[in-house]
């Protein structure tokens, strides 16, 4: 009888973790193909970004009914942090999902919009860092990797410094050339989205964290001041 429970658990163990991996695969690659749609200003990708992101709110569900049959059958207290871990990072790779449909709803209004290279370039680079620190993140889940979720962890700051970067890049532009004031605005918009990911992705490391150890991180969470940002585009 034991052995059968213990059977099914690793069996309902695996099953979570494998639909926690696929939807992190999946909003991973809403964040590239947003990234694909901005460079290329390609509207018909970010509109399917903008479709694609129903898929994830299935996959949420899932999990969450996955994770509440497993806490019912097997309620120790090691199942259970686990199971809330894995609903907990669900919900953060949805709301990366709802991030990446945002910023391609974005590209497609800026499309015919003529601004510099540079404030492009950046703000793919940014993109790209969000993209590792989320790969990241979720290779540590994989792996159960602690440390590998503490570089994520650390790494927000990385972030939060881009963040400042760029939105001072984009208002001192919007200075200069008051026709690209809409263009920009959704700039900024795309870069409070991106922020926003990037805590995400440390919040998932967070989960991962308490997933193995059964505690968060010590101490503050490394960050920079975005404080005037936040307040501008709130």
């Amino acid at each position: 009888m034991f052995a059968r429970k213990r059977k099914r658990l690793d069996i309902d163990r695996q099953d979570l973790i494998r639909l926690v991996t696929e939807m992190g695969r999946l909003a991973a690659q809403q964040i590239t193909h947003t990234l694909d749609a901005l460079a290329e200003r390609n509207v018909a990708l970010a509109a399917r970004v903008i479709d694609r992101d129903a898929i994830l709110d299935t996959f949420q569900g899932n999990i969450e009914w996955k994770a509440s049959t497993i806490i019912a059958q097997h309620p120790a207290i090691t199942i259970a942090r686990e199971v809330i871990s894995a609903m907990q990072i669900a919900h953060d790779l949805e709301r990366l999902g709802d991030l990446a449909k945002n910023i391609s709803k974005r590209v497609i209004v800026i499309r015919g919009e003529n601004l510099p290279d540079h404030m492009i370039s950046a703000l793919e680079n940014m993109t790209r860092t969000v993209l590792a620190q989320v790969n990241m993140a979720l290779n540590s889940y994989v792996k159960r990797d602690v440390s590998e979720a503490l570089s994520v962890w650390n790494s927000d700051r990385q972030v939060d410094a881009l963040t400042k970067t760029l939105f001072r890049e984009t208002l001192a532009y919007m200075r200069e050339e008051k026709q690209s004031i809409s263009a920009c605005t959704q700039i900024l918009f795309c870069v409070k989205n991106l922020e926003r990911a990037g805590d995400h992705a440390t919040n998932i490391a967070e989960s991962v964290h308490y997933t193995i150890t059964g505690h968060l991180p010590a101490g503050q969470r490394p960050k920079e001041n975005v404080a005037d940002f936040a307040r501008l585009s709130a």
